[in-house]
């Protein structure tokens, strides 16, 4: 795990593998940024034009290595691209910093330490900066061979130094102390999605989240197949009857004794979706064990309240089961009777996320929270609508939904709302059942919101966010977002909590 120091050092006298300064694209060319100005100085003023003759721009992301003048004691200096210089009395965007700073982070794999002198003025920077580079330095190596001469001087970035921040300010200790927990968290979130199903299924996820649980202070209750029988979770048991790896459903609860209100979230948890007696094509199943993103993200984020202490109380549900084809799995045409007593007729077995969050929101209904929040990898066709890093965003109040989408641009996560037309519903009409859980093909997306609003409580406002895109990326890293599990609305969900502990939502 990537340590993280604050510190008023000078650029010139820090010991480390690297120092990190930030080049903005100018109107003229590269413009270099604040924070820079030491090292700036040591070049006599010229590390602009040394960068423009190496070919750098400053546009967003760029990387460029070169020695470090005389008399520092890091040998390289890093630039990094922040994109568009701002305006003159504006300084650059927090998603800007994070950017800049995790695609450093990134460049400096196999390095012992390096120095980050970013743009920071105020504690909001400095935790934008934190947060980047923590997440950028991120690598899942469970199962690669570290040692020796395998490890090649690739592992993660093992240090970094803040310069320009304040160790003895408590805003900006808060800022560090902020970005250090949630990114813990997040990286943790990216772990069990990028662990296979072989060694993660719905037993030993919920075993993570009591050993969690344990550590945090959090409550934690695991459902088992007993207790799922017996409550009449249909839903979640058809979805997990083909596999020899029993479903759970496992609850977080952080409460705070200062919380005027509770937030539930709900995540998908198939820890590998075969898409059952509908069987997946080749081509689309090999990333499958991702399905349990949405699961992964709500652990993390009442993991980080309670670690943040944030005045809310925060309920998790965490839907998990493996769904595979077998001689007791769940058919086309077969009939589920839901933890809320209504029935589904499930026509497609590969849209089962829909029918294990079903019955987690009648669940979490039951403890009439102020909002629930479900997460899934839901649909391909959000994916087709917002391509690979927007998430959608729906719900049955429009400034609920507005809200989320404020909070997820105010994070730097990409998001778009989405509607839930009434006119789709008629297409879930079943002759056999009182719904079935597929609708009409175009806006597929849009259909599978509108059947999980059918099993949210009355009164109870409700969004469900579609990570489909984002949550799993299968091109190259870029800024703080590996290849890989990226931890998609984890920090949508936390600055949903902190906005609701402060009263500036709901």
């Amino acid at each position: 795990m990537t340590a993280l120091t604050l510190s008023t050092a000078a650029a010139s006298g820090l010991r480390a593998d690297a120092i990190v300064v930030g080049v903005a694209k100018g109107p003229k060319g590269p413009v270099v940024a604040p924070g820079a100005e030491a090292v700036d100085k040591a070049y006599d003023g010229g590390l602009a034009g040394i960068l423009e003759t190496l070919g750098a721009s400053g546009s967003e992301g760029e990387v460029t290595k070169l020695p470090a003048p005389s008399g520092f004691k890091t040998p390289v200096v890093l630039a990094v691209g922040l994109g568009a210089a701002p305006e003159e009395d504006d300084g650059f965007d927090a998603e800007a910093l994070r950017r800049a700073a995790g695609a450093a982070a990134r460049a400096l794999a196999g390095s012992k330490k390096a120095a980050f002198a970013l743009p920071v003025t105020d504690a909001a920077d400095a935790g934008a900066v934190a947060e980047g580079a923590l997440l950028g330095a991120y690598s899942f190596d469970a199962y690669k061979d570290t040692t020796g001469a395998a490890k090649n001087g690739k592992g993660p970035l093992g240090e970094v130094t803040l310069l320009g921040g304040k160790p003895r300010d408590a805003a900006y200790k808060a800022a560090v102390a902020r970005a250090t927990a949630l990114t813990d968290e997040l990286n943790r979130a990216r772990d069990l999605v990028n662990t296979p199903p072989n060694d993660l299924n719905p037993e030993s996820f919920a075993a993570v989240a009591t050993t969690a649980g344990k550590e945090h202070g959090i409550k934690v209750q695991v459902f088992d197949e007993k207790a799922l029988v017996k409550g009449g979770f249909g839903g979640i048991l058809g979805v997990g009857a083909g596999s020899a790896a029993g479903p759970r459903l496992v609850k977080l609860s952080y409460t705070s004794s200062k919380a005027k209100k509770h937030l539930a979230f709900v995540g998908k948890g198939i820890t590998y979706d075969s898409g059952g007696i509908s069987l997946k094509p080749a081509g689309h199943n090999e990333t499958m064990k991702c399905d349990m993103a949405g699961a992964a993200a709500v652990f993390a984020a009442v993991v980080t309240a309670a670690r943040l202490g944030l005045d809310v109380n925060v309920t998790g549900w965490l839907a998990l089961a493996e769904n595979m084809p077998s001689g007791s799995a769940t058919r086309p045409g077969d009939v589920l009777r839901m933890y809320s007593g209504k029935t589904v007729e499930v026509l497609n077995t590969d849209a089962e996320g829909r029918l294990v969050l079903a019955d987690a929101l009648w669940k979490a209904s039951e403890e009439k929270p102020d909002a629930i929040v479900d997460v899934a990898t839901l649909t391909g066709a959000m994916v087709l609508a917002l391509g690979n890093r927007t998430f959608g965003v729906m719900a049955n109040d429009d400034a609920f939904r507005a809200s989320i989408v404020d909070a997820a641009e105010e994070v730097g996560e990409e998001s778009w709302p989405m509607p839930l037309p009434e006119h789709l519903r008629k297409g879930m009409d079943s002759p056999t059942a009182d719904i079935a859980n597929m609708g009409e093909r175009m806006g597929g997306g849009l259909v599978a919101g509108l059947f999980l609003r059918e099993f949210v409580g009355e009164g109870i406002t409700w969004a469900h966010v579609d990570i489909a895109g984002p949550a799993f990326n299968e091109a190259g890293p870029f800024g703080y977002t590996p290849k890989g599990g990226t931890g998609s609305a984890v920090r949508t969900l936390v600055r949903l909590a902190e906005l609701t502990a402060a009263g500036d939502l709901g």
